[in-house]
């Protein structure tokens, strides 16, 4: 990717970027760079806003029923968009995850890089907050396989203007629709399963078209497999991987599979030399892997096809401690993926690779699950990458690759009980963040319970007594054991007003365990397991929750609240 910036030198001497990877006196430069880091604070900070709600109230998706000419009439070409493979045996088999991988284990599929628009579809179809009338819709989303449109006419000898046509009409389309009018395409998403470049040609080239420079494509927000770094709509999201888990349990499984892999190389590396390109490190690179010594490094060429081998590239992957991951067509290689869920620490080469594009998938600290090496000090010989690479301590690279296998999951993981929104007894959206700052119990409560009496009055009690200090109880009515809160929310609320007198809040009933248990109970039980196990035994199991929403103590219910209160005075800080 060429950086397209004027050399002005100015009094930037030696100026490190803020992540330390990048030196440059050019002042132009800098400022670019900077410019990226910004726009990606920006994009995780639309993460760090999300909440984990219960409800889709007020977050409905629409999903536009497009002409078949934008989607499915490009899959039905699947034969022959690319002239030495045939794209239908992966597009056309398990909503296009492809066939089953089952040497390697559950969840694993022969997916190809270029499904993402495919599976995305077919995925939001199902989702729990879609809507079929879009005057309930918060976003649109639309159904353009624009990296399908583009595959199949770069192997041919066609016209820009044939080329872009497909795109031109779409927004064409999209301007006779009402809900685009309204906020100029604010509101609506694109998922295209290519890179950023393939859809800003540049005039003195023939791939790809000019779609994302059309004007009407400045508003909405463009997911794709590697973003273009100065445009804040474009969002990376990484390439489909090869692992399709349907469970939790096929995650766990998955990674503590990864964890006790027998690592017998030291690197690896999965490609090929690019003689028409020199300034690639590529070649740099198999030299010095080839010269190493036995089980220091192993490369497996890609010229030879094996690398089409899912199963090859991921035993390699699993086999090895590092991956060497410099640039390939684009900075980023599908590979860098396919090397973390294998638990290989990616060898990153050019920050544009992985660091300047998966804002919502990959810890703003790099070193936690990465190594980075500058592929100047590669290409002009400064460093042998084996040889750094050796450097590394055995205990730096095994809490790479756990964090390597915990961020997937702890990324999407809610962190305190204030990513939850929930119910009230009138059916409203409460935002548990209002709590921050308080000290919380949470407790499933029941009306007809031999603990009811108890429980209720020493709650009474110690909220009067602490809540000035900061004390809030969050009751949750359940009715899952013995059925004991058969009443209606208006029954419970009057009951408790009346015999116990008590002033904190009453929620909507819940399921607190099974399937469809709260999403609360679930983050609940997960931080903080009973003796028997996670699961919620009876009425009055009680939660302890610190001023910063995590979970510090669980009380069985048979355990009187007032028990509880040299716990809570050391959580306020009360004498």
């Amino acid at each position: 990717m060429a950086i397209c910036v004027s050399k002005k030198k100015g009094n930037y001497q030696n100026v490190a970027f803020r992540n330390y990877m990048v030196k440059s006196d050019d002042e132009e430069l800098v400022m670019a760079y900077n410019d990226v880091e910004d726009q990606l604070q920006v994009h995780r900070s639309w993460v760090a806003t999300r909440k984990n709600h219960t409800t889709c109230d007020g977050r409905g998706i629409y999903v536009y029923d497009l002409p078949t000419k934008f989607n499915k009439d490009l899959v039905v070409q699947c034969a022959d968009m690319i002239p030495w493979v045939n794209l239908c045996k992966y597009f056309m088999s398990n909503n296009a995850m492809g066939e089953p991988l089952q040497n390697i284990g559950n969840g694993w599929y022969q997916t190809h890089q270029y499904s993402l628009e495919l599976i995305f579809h077919s995925r939001i179809l199902n989702h729990p907050c879609r809507v079929h009338n879009p005057d309930e819709a918060k976003l649109f989303y639309v159904p353009f396989y624009g990296g399908l449109d583009i595959l199949r006419w770069h192997f041919k000898n066609i016209s820009h203007d044939f080329k872009d046509s497909l795109g031109i009409d779409l927004v064409r389309w999209l301007e006779s629709q009402k809900h685009w009018f309204q906020k100029s395409g604010n509101d609506h998403v694109f998922v295209l399963g290519k890179i950023s470049w393939d859809f800003r040609r540049v005039s003195n080239t023939k791939w790809g078209s000019r779609f994302l420079e059309l004007d009407e494509m400045q508003n909405p927000v463009k997911l794709l497999i590697e973003r273009q770094p100065w445009h804040v709509n474009d969002i990376g999201i990484p390439h489909p991987t090869y692992f399709h888990p349907q469970s939790d349990d096929d995650i766990i499984a998955w990674q503590d599979r990864i964890i006790k892999s027998n690592r017998k190389s030291l690197v690896s590396f999965a490609g090929a030399a690019r003689p028409g390109a020199p300034a690639n490190i590529r070649s740099i690179l198999i030299n010095h892997c080839t010269s190493a010594k036995d089980q220091e490094c192993t490369f497996l060429d890609c010229n030879s096809g094996k690398c089409d081998q899912p199963e090859l590239i991921i035993e390699l992957f699993m086999e090895s401690e590092f991956c060497l991951q410099p640039p390939g067509d684009s900075p980023t290689r599908k590979s860098v993926f396919d090397s973390l869920i294998s638990g290989c620490i990616p060898v990153i080469f050019d920050p544009f690779t992985a660091y300047y594009q998966y804002s919502w998938h990959l810890p703003e600290d790099h070193k936690k699950y990465s190594v980075f090496i500058d592929q100047e000090d590669v290409r002009n010989m400064k460093v042998n990458v084996v040889e750094r690479l050796m450097q590394i301590p055995a205990k730096e690279r095994e809490n790479m690759r756990r964090s390597d296998h915990t961020m997937a999951s702890q990324s999407n993981k809610p962190q305190s009980v204030y990513d939850f929104t929930v119910k009230d007894a009138k059916g409203n959206d409460v935002d548990l963040s209002i709590y921050k700052g308080k000290a919380l119990i949470i407790v499933n409560v029941a009306s007809q319970c031999g603990l009811t009496n108890s429980n209720y009055t020493d709650m009474t009690e110690l909220y009067r007594k602490y809540k000035d200090q900061g004390l809030e109880i969050l009751a949750f009515p359940c009715n899952q054991f013995g059925g004991q809160e058969p009443g209606s929310i208006e029954d419970i609320q009057q009951m408790v007003c009346t015999r116990f007198k008590a002033e904190y809040p009453i929620f909507d009933k819940v399921d607190v365990n099974g399937d469809n248990a709260a999403p609360l109970y679930k983050f609940l039980k997960s931080s903080k397991g009973g003796f028997f196990g996670d699961g919620i035994k009876w009425n009055f199991s009680k939660f302890l929750v610190d001023k910063e929403g995590h979970v510090v103590d669980r009380y069985s219910p048979t355990t009187a609240p007032a028990s509880m209160e040299k716990d809570i005075k050391k959580l306020l800080g009360v004498a």
